[in-house]
């Protein structure tokens, strides 16, 4: 296994398990930190690391900011499925499927 997905998945875990400890010490604390968007939070983090593109990780979380109806990311970037998917409602392969579903 990579290292780089092994460190990853560490602190995802960490995160996580303190988040739960904080829910059980104080229930206002732990509602606080449930209505975090942790894990788009935590997305958005590593894909900034796999990619050093600010770019793309500004046009995922701009369009949840400004209310799009539907997020929609393109593999045709550097981002591969697994990173785009907590962070938009649709991946697809390419532009090209999104005119093909709008001719039917």
């Amino acid at each position: 296994m990579n290292l780089q997905f092994l460190l990853k998945t560490a602190i995802t875990v960490a995160v996580v398990l303190i988040a739960s400890l904080l829910a059980r010490r104080s229930g206002w604390l732990g509602a606080l930190v449930a209505s975090l968007p942790l894990t788009s939070l935590l997305v958005l983090g590593w894909l900034y690391a796999d990619t050093r593109d600010t770019a793309q990780v500004a046009d995922l979380s701009m369009g949840r900011a400004a209310g799009a109806g539907l997020i929609v990311a393109v593999l045709t970037g550097v981002g591969g499925r697994t990173d785009l998917a907590p962070l938009a409602d649709a991946v697809i392969g390419s532009v090209a499927e999104l005119e093909a579903g709008a001719a039917t």
